[in-house]
């Protein structure tokens, strides 16, 4: 990514980060945490990356609201950073903390193995 676009990339995700935290009534959405937003070279598409807490289908029904919720999110967006058009924006589950978990969880056992 240009410099530009890690820029405006760290703005989409400070600015989700608050939307979703308080301005979002979507009873689907559980406890959202924006991880990740990676955003092409000419800002035209944003895929964001969230990590939630709770269960497999707690999990689906949050991402599910959140994509039902994409307009609202990309108005607020615009409504908050100067951008000539606001990217198009698309969710994906961030696995890398349940990863992190694993790894440490096969490090502890292989310790206790010893």
């Amino acid at each position: 990514m240009s410099l530009r676009a890690n820029r405006v990339a760290e703005q989409i995700k400070k600015e989700l980060g608050m939307i979703v935290g308080t301005q979002l009534k979507n009873p689907k959405i559980g406890f959202v945490t924006i991880t990740d937003v990676e955003i092409t070279n000419d800002l035209q598409e944003a895929t964001i990356f969230v990590s939630v807490l709770g269960t497999d289908y707690e999990k689906r029904q949050t991402l599910e609201g959140l994509r039902e919720s994409k307009g609202f999110l990309r108005s607020e967006i615009g409504k908050k950073i100067r951008l000539r058009k606001v990217p198009e924006i698309e969710f994906e589950f961030d696995y890398s903390i349940e990863y992190g978990d694993r790894i440490e969880q096969l490090l502890k056992q292989v310790k206790e193995e010893q």
